[in-house]
């Protein structure tokens, strides 16, 4: 299965979760919406009974045909007690009410605002008394806390749909990112492995050149770049390992790594470093991954640079903090990348696989606690990356 079907599958995935999420949403919207519409229809045609009921009920107490009131009549009535009423005379003083506060009847500016949220939400009835229209009740009602719930229970599902949908999509990525990592993890450490063999033998090959009629120096050199390799090895070998952090030098170990690319640089470019020169400072680290992080920012200013310019690589700290500038007069690099060089895969040049900056972000953000950034850049002029660790003293 090639990567880039695999990469189809993930995405086609995604958008049928996200689909049918939405579509789910919008039946529930729908379904609920016709319920409340339903249920608010019947309450209105209860409000008109009850209506009805109590003119009948008042036409016959005047007319005498009753001295009391129907049972049926009262049932009919008392039946209703979930939905909010306010019954007022012509002139609109409450003569009753049903699930009002006494806080909202005693005020008339809170009772006016009452009436006129039922009078919104449904048109009042009328209740006349017998033959006359010049004395009737006006009942103002609202809408029952069932059909409330009603009308806000879809939203509320489409909330738990979209988190559902928002929590499948990230462990979805989550298991992705993991499977990867273990990837690349069983990669580095598979890497270290077949690497260890001829790293071996290259030493053996060493020592048998000192016993030889040769330069001194070369082999001297030789062994200094089979000791980097075998650095490399164990550095691959650490990675997704307990990384165990012990207080160090920072003055020393960055400067170990500037001597080291100085005597490997072209002779057109300069590198400097102050951090031999000043008092030392002191952070946990772990060597041999925080060289790496070095290394990487110093091979990727050699690549801004493209053979002349200068490096200058800086160690600076607060009473909390360590920081290390490396800062290069290469090509310079946009603003709104920035942050994108440090994702897994980016890269600006025509080799690599762009995973130098993100390893780097990785050792010193979640192993060192630290943070790495790009703290100026300018286009044609240079970059500055900054490591910062948290400085610790010397108990």
């Amino acid at each position: 299965m090639s990567r880039n079907f695999r990469k189809y599958l993930t995405f086609r995935s995604r958008v049928v979760i996200i689909c049918v999420g939405v579509l789910l949403g919008a039946l529930s919207l729908f379904y609920t919406n016709r319920l409340a519409y339903r249920l608010k229809e019947k309450e209105q045609h209860d409000v008109m009974l009850w209506a009805h009921a109590m003119e009948r009920l008042n036409r016959d107490v005047l007319s005498g045909m009753i001295r009391t009131q129907d049972p049926l009549v009262d049932d009919l009535i008392s039946s209703n007690n979930n939905i909010p009423f306010i019954i007022t005379n012509e002139n609109l003083e409450v003569i009753s009410a049903h699930l009002i506060p006494d806080a909202v009847l005693d005020h008339p500016d809170r009772l006016r605002r009452q009436i006129e949220r039922f009078t919104a939400e449904n048109t009042p009835r009328q209740v006349r008394f017998g033959w006359t229209d010049s004395h009737y009740h006006i009942i103002f009602y609202g809408k029952s806390a069932l059909l409330k719930s009603l009308f806000y229970y879809p939203y509320v599902q489409i909330l738990v749909i979209v988190a559902f949908v928002f929590f499948v999509f990230v462990a979805l990525r989550s298991t992705k990112q993991d499977e990867q990592n273990r990837v690349w993890i069983g990669l580095a450490k598979e890497t270290a492995h077949q690497l260890g063999t001829p790293t071996s033998s290259l030493l053996g090959w060493i020592e048998y050149l000192r016993t030889q009629p040769v330069d001194r120096t070369v082999v001297d050199e030789m062994n200094k770049d089979l000791a980097h390799l075998m650095k490399i090895v164990d550095r691959f070998s650490k990675i997704g390992s307990e990384t165990p952090l012990t207080p160090a030098n920072i003055n020393e170990v960055v400067g170990g790594s500037v001597l080291y690319f100085r005597k490997r640089i072209p002779r057109n470019v300069t590198l400097d470093y102050n951090g031999l020169a000043i008092a030392p400072v002191q952070a946990d680290i772990n060597t041999a991954l925080f060289e790496w992080v070095v290394e990487n920012l110093l091979k990727n200013a050699l690549d801004a640079l493209q053979g002349h310019g200068a490096i200058e690589v800086r160690v600076t700290s607060d009473e909390k903090h360590v920081m290390i500038d490396v800062r290069d007069t290469g090509k310079g690099i946009p603003k709104g990348s920035w942050k994108r060089i440090f994702e897994p895969g980016f890269t600006t040049k025509t080799r690599g696989w762009g995973l130098g900056l993100s390893l780097s972000r990785r050792i010193v953000e979640e192993y060192h606690g630290g943070r790495i950034a790009v703290v100026d850049s300018e286009i044609g002029k240079g970059t500055t990356f900054r490591i910062t660790l948290k400085r610790t003293y010397e108990g």
